[in-house]
């Protein structure tokens, strides 16, 4: 048996959240709906030009969200990722900590600098548009690599906004060569379609040959293939990817366990905030997996598991919340 169900590598950042309308943020020259990366004097400008209208500050980033809701769960996790040694940086490691998650921050001294920040706005169509000034999560490389806990894991799990940077794409391939040598299974979510737009070589070489399991949603899987159309995005993910999970907002989720496409039905709900359902989902379906859940059960947990999460502002759900959902899952009521 192995001592992880899942092991992780990310970028660490701290979110900011705030309510912005579409005018707004023309207003502040930001590209609606999409990740964009920026300087920290350009975030420093944004925050002051903001001022003390943020809504609520959590430890996020993308793997961070999906392992934290894996360890809620009751999986066992690591995550490799790397902040700094100021107010924030030892915050989200003390989260990290508490929320159950074994990570390289345990044991290893935080370095000096800046953790990374996301700013975060969500539109009234619940839509969000994220700004983010990497800090040290920029520095990550492959000496952050846990090589041992790569090896005792189930699955590894690669963050696509990794492609962004030299060294923290180095580090992803590193550690999915890693997993692969020792057959371990490889998973990877593509995290935003500009990460394909802009880094697409990157994410190219992140994925390598193939790996076993890789998330994306409708917009970035279309983006990945170049086309319009989402049967031409699924024929490419069928040759790149041993079995894949595209999600698709309000329509659900289009799986692929290795043999057989499978449609996952939405739950309908009134959204409000769209940050961290993607990271939700794939906590939620590798959970599932780890668990000897079908794919067919992995997705309508992980479908349930978003559609809680968009109903609330913020990219995690609490402890308790997620328990008392898995519950309701497994019981069926």
């Amino acid at each position: 048996m192995k001592k992880f169900d899942v092991y992780a590598i990310g970028n660490a950042l701290v979110d900011i959240e705030y309510h912005a309308t579409a005018h707004k943020l023309q207003e502040l020259n930001i590209d609606k709906g999409v990740m964009t990366l920026i300087d920290e004097q350009r975030q420093n400008s944004l925050i002051a030009q903001l001022g003390e209208s943020h809504e609520s500050m959590a430890c996020g980033g993308s793997a961070a969200n999906t392992i934290i809701a894996l360890a809620q769960m009751g999986a066992r996790t690591h995550l490799d990722c790397r902040v700094s040694n100021d107010m924030t940086g030892q915050v989200f490691a003390r989260d990290l900590h508490d929320s159950g998650v074994n990570s390289n921050l345990d044991f290893k001294p935080l370095p000096p600098g800046i953790t990374g920040k996301c700013l975060v706005f969500v539109t009234p169509d619940a839509d969000r548009t994220m700004n983010t000034f990497l800090g040290v999560s920029a520095e990550l490389d492959t000496d952050d690599i846990d090589t041992e806990a790569i090896k005792m894991s189930e699955y590894i799990y690669i963050e696509g906004y990794l492609a962004s940077d030299d060294s923290t794409r180095d580090a992803a391939i590193e550690a999915r060569r890693i997993a692969e040598s020792h057959e371990i299974k490889t998973s990877l979510t593509l995290s935003d379609p500009n990460m394909v737009k802009f880094f697409r070589e990157s994410i190219e070489a992140m994925i390598g040959d193939r790996v076993d399991l890789l998330f994306a949603n409708e917009d970035e899987a279309m983006e990945l293939a170049g086309t319009d159309n989402l049967d031409e995005a699924v024929q490419l993910f069928k040759k790149i990817s041993r079995s894949f999970a595209i999600t698709r907002g309000k329509d659900g989720a289009l799986l692929f366990d290795g043999v057989a496409l499978i449609e996952i039905q939405p739950k309908p709900v009134q959204a409000v905030d769209t940050l961290g359902a993607g990271d939700m989902f794939a906590g939620a379906f590798l959970y599932g997996l780890s668990e000897g859940m079908s794919f067919h059960q992995s997705g309508d947990l992980a479908s349930l598991a978003s559609a809680k999460i968009v109903t609330q502002f913020g990219p995690r759900l609490r402890a308790k919340q997620t328990r008392t959902l898995l519950k309701s899952f497994t019981t069926g009521n």
